[in-house]
Order: C-alpha cells, then sequence, then structure tokens
C-alpha cells in the first residue's frame, strides 16, 4: 500500500514539474497557418483523425499522430505519418506533450479522452463515418478544426470532381460480394456498401437484408453467386483459424465461376479522399467483369 501511495505521489510531482516547465521546443512550434488564432501544436490520438489532419494540417501544426498512422498494414499515409512524433493514445504521455488542441475519435478510450479534458485541454472528437455524407461531414469538421476550411473545400471538390466522373463510367452494374476473415461482410449503413454503390456493384449482402458488419454464411455466398467477390489481402498467407474459410473447396469452385477483387484492408477503414482510388480500381474491375461476360455470351 505504502508503494502505490509513493508512486502516486511521484506521479504527482511529476505532473506539477512537467506544468511548471515549458517543454523543449514548445515555443517554437511555428506553422504558416496565417490564423493567429489557429491552434500550432495539435496531437491525433485515432488512426482516421490522423490521416485527416496530415492532409489538411498546415505545415508544422500537426505534431503527434498514432502510432497505428506510420503501420503500413492499417493506415494510407504510413510513410507520412513517419515524420510526427508518435503517441499511443496515453493520457500522461499526450499530456506530457503540452498541445493545443487534440483530435480523438468515437473510438478513442472513453477514460483518457475524460482525463484529458478535465485537465483542460481542448478536445474534438470525430464521430465513425457510415456514408460519404458523414464523411464530408468529418472533412469540414476537421478544417474547421485546424482552422483551414478552405484546404477541406479543396478536397472535398476534388473528391466529388473524380466521384462524379467514376459514376458517369459505362457498363451495366454487377453483382458484389465483400467476404472478409471469419465471413464477416459489410451491408446497409456501412460505408463499405457506399463504395460498392459507387463502383456500379450492387452489393449481395444489401439483398440479404444484413446491416452494418455482419457474417455472411458461405452458403448463402455460393448461392447468390455474386458477379465479384472482394477479399482483403492483408493476410495473406499468414496461419490463422479466421483465413480458413478462404480454403473452404466452395470458395474455390465459386471462383471459378466468380471474379475476384483483393483490396488491402488499410484501403477500406478510414473515410479519407483516399476512398477515390479504391473506387477507381472496384470499377475497373466491373468493366472487366463485363468484358468478360459478352466475351462469354458471344462464344455461345
Amino acid at each position: 500500500m505504502r508503494l502505490r501511495q509513493l508512486s502516486a505521489w511521484y506521479a504527482a510531482l511529476g505532473v506539477l514539474l512537467a506544468l511548471s516547465f515549458p517543454l523543449p521546443g514548445i515555443a517554437s512550434a511555428e506553422s504558416d497557418n496565417r490564423d493567429p488564432t489557429a491552434p500550432r501544436r495539435v496531437i491525433s490520438m485515432n488512426l482516421c483523425t490522423d490521416q485527416l489532419a496530415m492532409m489538411i494540417a498546415a505545415p508544422g501544426q500537426l505534431y503527434s499522430v498514432s502510432n497505428l498512422a506510420s503501420d503500413p498494414s492499417m493506415s494510407m499515409m504510413a510513410k507520412q505519418a513517419r515524420a510526427y512524433k508518435p503517441n499511443h493514445g496515453l493520457a500522461e504521455e499526450v499530456f506530457l506533450m503540452r498541445p493545443d488542441l487534440i483530435l480523438v475519435g468515437a473510438m478513442t478510450t472513453r477514460t483518457t479522452v475524460a482525463m484529458l479534458e478535465r485537465l483542460g485541454f481542448p478536445v474534438v472528437e470525430f464521430p465513425f463515418e457510415n456514408s460519404f455524407s458523414d464523411m464530408r461531414a468529418n472533412i469540414k469538421r476537421m478544417g474547421d478544426a485546424l482552422h483551414r476550411p478552405e484546404r477541406a473545400r479543396e478536397l472535398l471538390a476534388r473528391f466529388d470532381a473524380d466521384l462524379a466522373q467514376l459514376r458517369k463510367r459505362p457498363g451495366p452494374r454487377r453483382t458484389a460480394a465483400l467476404f472478409h476473415a471469419n465471413s464477416y461482410t459489410s451491408g446497409v449503413g456501412t460505408l463499405a456498401n457506399e463504395v460498392l454503390k459507387a463502383a456500379g456493384l450492387d452489393n449481395i449482402a444489401v439483398q440479404f437484408g444484413l446491416s452494418g458488419t455482419a457474417k455472411l454464411p458461405l452458403e448463402k455466398l455460393v448461392m447468390a453467386a455474386p458477379d465479384l467477390v472482394v477479399t482483403d489481402t492483408t493476410w495473406e498467407g499468414a496461419p490463422a483459424l479466421a483465413q480458413q474459410v478462404f480454403a473452404h473447396p466452395a470458395l474455390r469452385a465459386l471462383e471459378a465461376t466468380s471474379a475476384k477483387a483483393m483490396s488491402a484492408t488499410n484501403r477500406w477503414i478510414c473515410a479519407t479522399p483516399h476512398l477515390i482510388d479504391l473506387i477507381r480500381d472496384l470499377s475497373a474491375a466491373r468493366a472487366a467483369v463485363t468484358t468478360i461476360h459478352d466475351r462469354s455470351a458471344t462464344r455461345q
């Protein structure tokens, strides 16, 4: 018990010392943001806010991103993330960085967020995105939080223009299934479903009445025989029980009649303008399926 009391005393002493002395470099954290009221030392604690902040922040404005941001299996901006100091989402760690703005997600640990707010740090939380509308709202929210609304509008305008062009691509719609580890898929009310629709693909999970993230029984997948089966490459070749379904003979047989598209998990996790590249690739896969069907019909 006495050891715990001493540990708590030393921790409190550390906090007092941190408050008493400025951290090295805090006064020199400069950015080219012309707004004098804009935050100048921003910390992001969430993988998705990491990426939005990296895309929108002024040079020198963003100080730290989560350690997940530099993981290429999770992040679309792993290389860029190495330019920032990593954090592990710990309140004491973030406290010592002395930020003037903290960005968190809906999944950020509630006790950590509450503690940082009690310590007086400004915290902006970003809700989970289930649609392009949600994504647009969060991009605008990030632009406002960083006092960079013009940069946010620029990203949105480019995304919407590219999306409009992709939706004009000719060719019939095709059916598709998202099929991931442990037989999980995404149905109504998910960003993944929006991505498929934008690529000209009809999600069979919707046809089965599935919503959110749900399991798609292999039997239903085989019976539906979609034109395209979309799986991920993140764990390809890694031994895991969750991956056993991909070796099932029924799925192998389905692959003989349905096209297969592989897409890394990091492309699906966060709602950022990077989604346009995923939509473009899926649209190309749809076009390829249409070409195969047309050739098959000609031969018959």
